[in-house]
C-alpha cells in the first residue's frame, strides 16, 4: 500500500465513520437556543449558528446527508455508464451507434447550467434527494460511458469472449463473467470519481438554493451560513467547518482514484518507482560529493538512473 492511498483511505474512512456514527452522540441540529453565534467552548465544541444551533450536530448531520447523496449519485451514474458504454460496445450496429449519439449529446450539453435549470424548474416542496440524486446522475454518466466503450471494444474481439460466443453463452453471461472483469479497475475509479462530482456538485446547487428542500447536507450549511452573514460576522467556526469536511473528503477520494489508476496503468506504477530510484541516486551523489569522492564515481550512479528510467 502507497503512503497516498494510505492517506486517502484514513481520510475516506474517517469522515464516512463521523457521518454515520456522530449522529448518534450530539443532540438535535435543529434546537434553537438563546446562545447564538457563541465561539467554540467546552459545551458547544463547534460553536452555535446565530440562531443558536450547535453547529457539531448540524455538521454531523450534514456529512451523512452528502455522504448519502455521494452513494447514490456515484451507483447511479456508474450503473448508466456501464449499460451505455459497455452493453452498446458489445451489441455493436444500430445499438451502439445510438448509444454512442445519446452519450455525444450529453457530453456537448454544459453540464452545470443543465442542472441548475432542472433543478430551478423542479418546485422546491417536491425538489427532495431523490430529485437531486437523479439530476446529477443523468448529468455526469456520459463521459465515463465513452471510456467504458472504447475499452469494451478492446475485450470483445479477444479469444475467450469469442469462445463464449461460439459455445452459445447468452450476451448477458459474456458481459458479466468475461467482460466485466477485466473493466472493474477502470469502473471502481469512475465510481470513486462521480462521488466526488456528486458531493460537489450538490454542494454548488445547496450553496445557490437549488438543493434539496428536505435533507441536510454540507452545501445547505454553507447556504445557511452566508444567509446568516457568518463570514462578515467572523464566525468562521459556522463556515469553515462544513468546507473543510468537503475538501478533506474530495481528497482523500482523489488520492484512492490516483492509486486505483496505478494499478490500472502500469507506466504510472514505473514512473513511481522511478522517482523513488531517482530520489534515492540524488542523495548518494549529495553524499559522494560531500565526501569527496571522484567525478566517476556521480557518473556511474547517474548511469543507474538512465537504467531504471519507465519505458
Amino acid at each position: 500500500m502507497t503512503p497516498w492511498l494510505a492517506i486517502g483511505l484514513v481520510l475516506v474512512v474517517g469522515i464516512t465513520l463521523f457521518g454515520l456514527i456522530a449522529i448518534y452522540f450530539v443532540g438535535d441540529p435543529q434546537q434553537i437556543r438563546d446562545q447564538g453565534l457563541t465561539p467554540p467552548s467546552a459545551q458547544f465544541p463547534l460553536g452555535t449558528t446565530q440562531t443558536g444551533q450547535d453547529v457539531l450536530a448540524q455538521l454531523a448531520y450534514a456529512t451523512r446527508g452528502s455522504l448519502q447523496i455521494g452513494v447514490l449519485v456515484g451507483i447511479l451514474a456508474t450503473a448508466l455508464s456501464a449499460f451505455f458504454g459497455i452493453y452498446g460496445a458489445y451489441r455493436g450496429g444500430f445499438v451502439d451507434e445510438a448509444f454512442s449519439l445519446l452519450s455525444n449529446v450529453f457530453l456537448v450539453i454544459p453540464g452545470l447550467p443543465l442542472v441548475i435549470v432542472i433543478s430551478g424548474f423542479v418546485p422546491r416542496d417536491s425538489r427532495g434527494l431523490w430529485t437531486i440524486v437523479v439530476v446529477l446522475a443523468l448529468t455526469s454518466w456520459a463521459a465515463s460511458a465513452r471510456v467504458l466503450r472504447a475499452q469494451t471494444l478492446s475485450v470483445r474481439n479477444r479469444d475467450y469472449v469469442a469462445a463464449s460466443k461460439v459455445a452459445g453463452e447468452k450476451p448477458w453471461r459474456v458481459i458479466v463473467v468475461e467482460i466485466l472483469p477485466n473493466l472493474l479497475p477502470v469502473i471502481a475509479s469512475q465510481f470513486v470519481f462521480a462521488i466526488i462530482a456528486a458531493i460537489l456538485g450538490e454542494a454548488g446547487l445547496s450553496f445557490i438554493g437549488l438543493g434539496a428542500s428536505n435533507s441536510s447536507t454540507l452545501g445547505t450549511m454553507l447556504f445557511y451560513a452566508q444567509n446568516g452573514f457568518a463570514l462578515s460576522l467572523g464566525a468562521w467556526w459556522w463556515f469553515v467547518p462544513p468546507g473543510l469536511v468537503i475538501a478533506l473528503f474530495g481528497m482523500g477520494l482523489s488520492l484512492v482514484n490516483f492509486s486505483i489508476d496505478e494499478i490500472i496503468n502500469p507506466k504510472l506504477k514505473n514512473l513511481r518507482r522511478y522517482r523513488k530510484r531517482a530520489r534515492q541516486v540524488a542523495r548518494m551523489e549529495r553524499e559522494l560529493a560531500r565526501r569527496g569522492t571522484s567525478a566517476t564515481g556521480t557518473r556511474a550512479s547517474r548511469s543507474t538512473v538512465s537504467e531504471v528510467s519507465p519505458r
